[in-house]
């Protein structure tokens, strides 16, 4: 879990947010298919789900508080033995995107143009995470 939290610091840096908190929670996939029933609607597991603190009514009420970052480990063993990654690979990527989440990116709701920025945006802070943690 130290590197789990080295890697959430790197994107943290990289992203101009460096003293931001956040909180990684790894569940398994019953557990994040409850959590994901429960708050969005959605019966099935999933890869990660973030919860942004500085949306909706709170915003503001601790700047530096981003929010949380849930990821089913079993939804990433899974991904990543398909794709013929090693699950280091997969958590690390999942934590990126959950953090972009809360940082405002959105690939869902948001338009082509911010799809695209998004994941541009992973793959530069992907392949510096790949560098440094998984070389």
């Amino acid at each position: 879990m130290e590197t789990l939290e080295k890697v959430a610091q790197r994107i943290l840096n990289d992203s101009g947010c460096p003293d931001a908190e956040l909180s990684v929670v790894i569940v398994d996939d019953v557990e994040i298919q409850q959590i994901n029933r429960e708050y969005l609607q959605r019966d099935k597991p999933t890869n990660v789900i973030s919860f942004a603190m500085q949306e909706g009514e709170d915003v503001g009420l601790h700047p530096g508080l981003l929010g949380d970052v849930i990821i089913s480990a079993d939804t990433a063993a899974r991904d990543a033995r398909e794709a013929e990654l090693s699950f280091e690979s997969e958590l690390y990527f999942l934590l990126l995107h959950g953090v972009l989440h809360l940082l405002g990116y959105d690939h869902e709701r948001g338009t082509e143009e911010q799809a695209r920025r998004m994941e541009a945006r992973e793959s530069e802070l992907f392949s510096r995470i790949e560098e440094e943690f998984l070389s």
